[in-house]
């Protein structure tokens, strides 16, 4: 039986990707269908990082294809091609950032710096690269979680500073600047400009996803930031606490009010699992995560437990995602930077480059 490209592309519109839940065809990943008797070639271009999953799709498009008759051997190239994608109306994108996410929180103590540095660490892990801003002026914490405390970035031309490596990540804080125990006594307009310089000062290398550990709050810095800085779209973390989620509530409608979107929910302190007997007991209630995504249409990407081991690690330097990859605390942290990029993915493109440029000369 003669073999078809309709008839590859049909098997393939039949076959969920598992993390978009889209099929190939619909979800415009399929490429490049080529037929040579019973030999079938094609590229699977994914939006997002996948990099862990990738032998585990191209082993499901495989056995697709190989469902039509008449085929014989297949040949898939699968790999990530992430892009720029659209943010806030009247900001423009940042030179060296495709996509920028803001990780951010309605109350300090939440767990914000430990979602967004391992959330920052996953999508490495995935294959994406990746940088970190610590845009918490007042409590700087990125620098000890990466292992970096008491390290200074350099310059090379007097003007833009090169960002410090850990993991694989590209990081910048306020903290390399400053002594660990000197209190940052600034007014407004002092911290907003000072992020202002973190941001575009440093001379980040062609970063796919550039995480921002926002301040806590929904004061003049975080408004500041979410109107001047490209944001692509933001992860809101709270407890299920009902006091943690009054202001969580306040840090989504900010951002919904100045049109960034909300990639979703993540929900710390989930559950406690006793390390000596196994008890699992809800200290700070349970469900508040869902509850607050169904009541503004939000996703919750993922729960986290209140687990020893990850303040352990983060406070030696060593976050989760990378002093315990194989935990479950690890996959979760991977799970919710997939569902991250999907979402983002599935955003529209930035097309900004595609227009010309407009020049008015008198004559």
């Amino acid at each position: 039986m003669t073999v078809t490209v309709d008839a590859v592309r049909a098997a393939l519109a039949n076959t969920i990707d598992p993390n978009t839940q889209k099929d190939y065809v619909s979800g415009k990943e399929l490429k490049n269908v080529k037929v040579d008797g019973a030999d079938v070639s094609f590229d699977i271009e994914l939006g997002y990082p996948a990099k862990t999953q990738l032998d585990n799709i191209r082993q499901q498009v495989i056995a697709a294809v190989k469902t039509v008759p008449g085929v014989g051997n297949v040949s898939v190239n699968v790999f990530s091609k992430i892009v720029a994608h659209s943010v806030q109306r009247g900001v423009k994108l940042m030179p060296g950032v495709k996509n920028i996410v803001a990780v951010a929180s309605g109350k300090g103590g939440v767990g914000k710096s430990t979602t967004a540095v391992n959330l920052a660490l996953a999508l490495a892990q995935e294959g994406a690269t990746v940088g970190i801003l610590d845009a918490d002026i007042y409590g700087p914490s990125q620098p000890q979680m990466l292992g970096l405390a008491g390290q200074q970035p350099e310059s090379t031309d007097g003007e833009h500073m090169e960002p410090l490596q850990a993991y694989g990540v590209q990081a910048m804080s306020i903290g390399f600047m400053v002594d660990v125990d000197t209190p940052m006594v600034w007014r407004g307009p002092m911290i907003t400009q000072a992020l202002d310089q973190l941001l575009h000062q440093t001379n980040w290398k062609d970063v796919d996803y550039l995480v921002v550990d926002m301040p806590p709050g929904t004061g003049d810095v975080q408004l500041s930031m979410s109107q001047r800085v490209p944001v692509t779209g933001a992860v809101i973390v709270t407890t299920p606490q009902d006091i943690a989620l009054i202001d969580a509530r306040k840090g989504l409608k900010m951002f919904e009010k100045v049109g960034v979107p909300i990639l979703g929910i993540v929900e710390n302190m989930s559950v406690h699992i006793c390390s000596k007997c196994g008890h699992e007991e809800h200290i700070f209630g349970t469900g508040g995560g869902e509850r607050m995504g169904a009541d503004y249409d939000v996703e919750m990407l993922g729960a986290l437990p209140l687990e020893l081991a990850i303040r352990e690690m983060a406070d030696s330097g060593k976050p989760t995602v990378v002093g315990a990859p194989d935990s479950r605390a690890a996959e979760i942290y991977r799970a919710i930077a997939r569902r991250v990029a999907v979402k983002i993915a599935d955003k529209a493109k930035d097309m900004s480059s595609k227009f010309p440029n407009i020049v008015v000369q008198n004559t």
